[in-house]
């Protein structure tokens, strides 16, 4: 479907944390493929096939040490990840590795014209891990790896990244806290795990301004936070004029979701959704890839990744 929406969505993905009583579980797959097909949109949209992201595509944005570090406490059957409180499976690097690697496929599509936009469905999730360190429930930082793909393999000078999670994407931070070339824009929940992202967080020596950060109390909403996009992100795109926008699509900021107490509804998806999109179309050529990060109520899960996707769609 040319110059339309791409959708990532493999089976795969349900593999990671199978068996395994956690909030990150493979039902929230099963979740956002019924929204999708009860909102009529699963067969509107291209595919985008997964592929193992490569060491060197893992190197873009992670240590050499972290990656051995993965493969040795996968390979030792450990239940978690010694750098920190990353749950993982017998099978979390080779899941996570395709994960990332569709994404970065998923950034081929929309910056070679094929696509004009994605949506990639994948676990585990990944704002929360570092260069060096895996934390929260992520294993790789797949929004990360997909603005460092954009710039070296498509030329791509400028990436923003919009990330409207409950929770703070630390690891996309600190990965980009120096660096003027991508903009980092987070709405979350405060005070709330990983205990980052105050307003003052707004990067350091080149990067100094290219980090915006909107720490929000309980009960925040579509006020707030479309309100923080419309009035603050969209405004500074003028100047920092990004090639490729991407979103770090967290849905545990809906209404009701089990790990936060933001107030976010189905219809404030859509619309904060159009708001990216408009940058993106200002700015980007409407060059836009979204991820999948947190949401954990299932049914909410459902219909607000459905919106967001009938928004990318139109």
């Amino acid at each position: 479907m040319e110059r339309g929406t791409m959708l990532l969505m493999d089976p795969a993905y349900r593999e990671h944390l199978a068996g395994r009583q956690h909030p990150e579980r493979p039902e929230r797959l099963d979740a956002v493929a019924a929204g999708l097909e009860h909102a009529g949109l699963a067969a509107r949209l291209g595919r985008v096939e997964a592929r193992a992201a490569t060491d060197d595509d893992l190197l873009l944005c992670h240590t050499r040490e972290y990656l051995r570090t993965v493969e040795r406490d996968v390979n030792a059957g450990l239940p978690y990840l010694t750098t920190g409180d990353t749950d993982i499976t017998p099978n979390s690097r080779e899941i996570a590795a395709l994960a990332a690697g569709g994404v970065l496929h998923a950034v081929d599509q929309v910056m070679t014209g094929q696509a004009r936009n994605a949506f990639c469905a994948v676990r585990p999730p990944g704002h929360h891990a570092t260069a060096r360190r895996g934390m929260g429930f992520c294993v790789f930082n797949n929004v990360a790896l997909a603005a460092r793909h954009a710039q070296r393999r498509h030329g791509a000078g400028r990436v923003l990244i919009v990330d409207w999670d409950v929770h703070h994407g630390n690891g996309t931070q600190d990965i980009f806290y120096t660096d003027p070339t991508v903009f980092f824009f987070s709405t979350h929940q405060w005070p709330l795990y990983p205990g980052t992202g105050r307003a003052d967080e707004t990067g350091d020596g080149a990067g100094r301004g290219a980090t915006m950060n909107f720490p929000l109390p309980a009960g925040s909403g579509r006020k707030e936070i479309l309100g923080a996009v419309e009035k603050s992100l969209a405004p500074a795109m003028e100047d920092f004029g990004p090639d490729l926008v991407l979103i770090s699509a967290g849905f545990d900021s809906r209404m009701g979701d089990l790990l936060g107490r933001f107030t976010l509804t189905d219809r404030d998806f859509a619309d904060l959704t159009l708001a990216v999109m408009e940058i993106a179309d200002r700015c980007a050529g409407g060059r836009l890839v979204s991820t999948l990060e947190g949401g954990y109520d299932l049914g909410g899960l459902a219909t607000a990744s459905a919106a967001h996707v009938g928004a990318l769609a139109g």
